[in-house]
């Protein structure tokens, strides 16, 4: 079932408005949790996690954890 059936019956610009704010507000949390997310992953490699498990945990491939925990040595890598 749409969120949208339930709570809005009539899409106004009022609404629209709505929806789309409710929007950036989820897509600025996710940005902070990205960000956090990726220092837990570096913090953990550094404990001395296996990569293995980073991956299992997160379902992030073994790529993505490489290029998040070699970007805190190369400043350029984010570029």
């Amino acid at each position: 079932m749409n969120i949208l059936d339930e709570t809005l019956h009539v899409m106004d610009k009022r609404s629209l408005g709505h929806v789309a704010g409710r929007f950036r507000e989820s897509e600025t949390r996710t940005e902070i949790l990205r960000q956090e997310l990726a220092e837990a992953i570096r913090q953990a490699a550094a404990d001395g996690v296996l990569q293995k498990d980073i991956c299992e945990v997160t379902g992030y491939t073994r790529q993505q954890v490489r290029r998040i925990t070699n970007a805190e040595e190369s400043p350029s890598a984010g570029a």
